[in-house]
């Protein structure tokens, strides 16, 4: 009961630093959103390519922006926990009984609502330009519990990472070297049919893809077994992720 109330009580105050800076959910959803209408237009004609499975490209890219939304909002989490080291807070936290699980538990759950939003935006943005949910409003809800789990296993990652470099400017270039790869190696942009072999290989592994996968066929009303396999994949990512996490942050107790 102490991690779960004060896994509660943290994350009201990473929620509110959030609300604070509102500027910043708004700023992190311009470039998807220029991605969602750009990107939709410029090869709206690539649904003609044999194979490709859709007649819709903004309904194709639609979940691939959400979960690139999802991966770039997620992946600057650890920020947030350099800045607590360097100002000190960190460390003063460490002084309180505050149960050490809920450190990471309350960040997690923060940059996985957050997305959750962001998802949301994103999603209403593609149905005004023309995407259509066949799956209906269980689609869209299946959509944004993907967003959340890849957020929460990404987020995790980045605070791992935070808790060993504890350097910002080396976090941005981990993020920046890892992102990219990790949303072009998915079916995000391109049917994964028409990518060649070793990418669809390299996909089959990548938690990303997953989400996108999932959240396609949710949307298309497509494999309902396929949404709910690839949810399991996601959270048993999310969970490892975390206690990952975890250790990092023993580690980094025992080093101060």
């Amino acid at each position: 009961m102490t991690f779960f109330a004060d896994t509660f009580h943290m994350f009201q105050r990473h929620v509110r630093v959030t609300l604070r800076l509102p500027i910043w959910i708004a700023v992190t959803l311009v470039q998807p959103i220029i991605w969602l209408t750009l990107y939709g237009q410029l090869f709206r004609r690539v649904v003609e390519l044999p194979g490709f499975g859709t007649a819709s490209y903004i309904q194709f890219l639609t979940p691939g922006i959400v979960m690139m939304t999802a991966l770039f909002g997620s992946a600057w989490s650890g920020m947030g926990l350099i800045e607590d080291h360097d100002n000190g807070v960190l460390d003063r936290m460490l002084a309180t009984p505050v149960h050490r699980g809920a450190f990471i538990a309350s960040r997690v759950l923060q940059a996985a609502l957050t997305v959750t939003v962001q998802a949301g935006i994103i999603l209403v943005v593609g149905l005004l330009l023309g995407a259509r949910s066949s799956g209906g409003v269980l689609g869209l809800l299946a959509i944004l519990l993907m967003a959340a789990l890849l957020a929460a296993g990404i987020s995790a990652l980045s605070n791992a990472l935070a808790l060993l470099i504890r350097n910002g400017d080396s976090l941005v270039a981990m993020v920046q070297f890892f992102g990219m790869p990790l949303l072009f190696v998915s079916s995000a942009f391109m049917a994964a049919e028409l990518m060649p072999e070793w990418l669809r290989f390299l996909a089959r592994g990548n938690p990303v893809n997953w989400a996108v996968d999932a959240g396609r066929q949710a949307l298309m009303g497509g494999s309902w077994t396929a949404v709910w396999q690839h949810s399991l994949f996601l959270l048993i990512f999310a969970l490892a992720a975390s206690f990952l996490a975890t250790q990092a942050f023993r580690s980094y107790r025992h080093l101060n």
